[in-house]
């Protein structure tokens, strides 16, 4: 015991003045203390801060989306003939009297131009934008697989900016076909087409926007907006899901100076869809058809009625038999919803009448004489115009 004692004694002042030093240190310099902390922790946080597996719910890779679309996605290339300008000195009557130009033939050469298009069914039909295949001489498309075919012009919907092609070719992989109604702005959606003549190529960016109207593109206009880049050459191309699912035809940018980057649109598919099966059906789209004209409101129309807004348009003329005249609308009466949608300057409202079919029923509020009527109306079909 008093052996115990004695080396308690020995070691006491060195022990005391260990401790007294380490505190000195730690509170000279507290980074000693942090860093011992951190190396205590390090192989916990680094754990921590990185995810298993499992957790990770974010992609790393569109590689199965864009593989399970790609095939579908046709490189379209087309070609016309066009009278070349020739030089006004060979029509002018003093040259011709020393020069015989009268047989000098007008020069033609062949234009060409590129874009893209998707295949939607087995038999052959494919989608893609009116404005790549207007007023051209030869189609030609070019699937993923390396194979080429002719291809026919099977009916347009100028007023969306759409066209049906057809060819003639075995085993074709439809694309699957997804839902816009249930796409939300956020989505990440890739876009691909034949950017620039280069060949297939994909571009990746978010819906920025759905239902979007009013940019004078096409006349009927409810597009999806989104930032993934859209460059000439991709137009009729196919803008997908995470999941390789069609949402829409791609149909344009913004502008092409540049300064409205990260601005592109697309065509719904279901828009797209409903367009071919017309086409194939009745060899042209139909809509539904109200059976009026009308002209925008004015800021002194609108005023002339007693109205604060110029949201409506003034019926001029109700067509005899017609859905309108049906339903009891008289000229002179004020459309100011449809469907309980703002009809705004008319474009709207020709939007809300375009997208029903014949045989739906729409509800209208008009205004006359100065009080507020609900009327509905059983739409007709919009007549061919020869």
């Amino acid at each position: 015991m008093e052996t115990l004692y004695r080396a308690l004694v020995y070691v006491r002042w060195p022990v005391v003045l260990g401790l007294v030093f380490a505190l000195a240190a730690l509170v000279l310099f507290p980074d000693l203390r942090s860093s011992s902390i951190r190396a205590i922790t390090s192989d916990q946080s680094i754990s921590s801060l990185s995810p298993s597996e499992q957790d990770w719910s974010g992609p790393v890779s569109y590689a199965r989306a864009v593989a399970r679309a790609a095939p579908s996605v046709v490189n379209i290339y087309t070609r016309k003939e066009v009278t070349v300008r020739r030089n006004p000195l060979l029509d002018d009557p003093l040259f011709r009297l020393f020069f015989n130009t009268s047989d000098i033939p007008r020069q033609k050469r062949m234009q060409s131009s590129r874009g893209s298009g998707v295949i939607v069914s087995k038999q052959g039909y494919i989608l893609t934008n009116n404005h790549v295949i207007r007023g051209v001489d030869e189609i030609v498309v070019a699937l993923a697989d390396g194979r080429e075919a002719h291809a026919t012009l099977k009916g347009v919907n100028s007023e969306s900016d759409l066209a049906v092609l057809h060819i003639e070719l075995d085993d074709l992989s439809p694309i699957p076909i997804g839902s816009p109604d249930n796409a939300m702005v956020g989505d990440v959606v890739l876009a691909i087409g034949n950017s620039f003549g280069m060949g297939q190529s994909v571009t990746q960016g978010i819906i920025s926007a759905t239902r979007r109207r009013g940019f004078n593109i096409a006349a009927y206009e409810n597009f999806i907006q989104t930032d993934a880049a859209i460059n000439p050459g991709n137009s009729g191309g196919a803008l997908i899901d995470a999941h390789g699912n069609l949402l829409g035809i791609n149909v344009a940018l913004l502008d092409q100076s540049g300064s409205a980057a990260g601005i592109g649109f697309a065509i719904p598919v279901d828009t797209a869809i409903q367009t071919l099966n017309d086409i194939v059906e009745f060899g042209r789209v139909v809509r539904g058809w109200l059976g009026v004209e009308a002209q925008r409101l004015s800021p002194q129309l609108a005023q002339s009625f007693n109205l604060r807004s110029t949201n409506g348009v003034l019926v001029t003329h109700v067509y005899a038999d017609g859905p309108a005249a049906k339903a009891g609308l008289r000229p002179g009466d004020i459309i100011t919803r449809i469907n309980s949608q703002m009809v705004g300057d008319g474009r709207w409202g020709r939007q809300e009448i375009g997208e029903s079919r014949p045989g739906d029923t729409v509800s209208i509020e008009i205004m006359r004489r100065g009080k507020v009527q609900t009327v509905e109306a059983v739409l007709g079909s919009e007549p061919i115009t020869s």
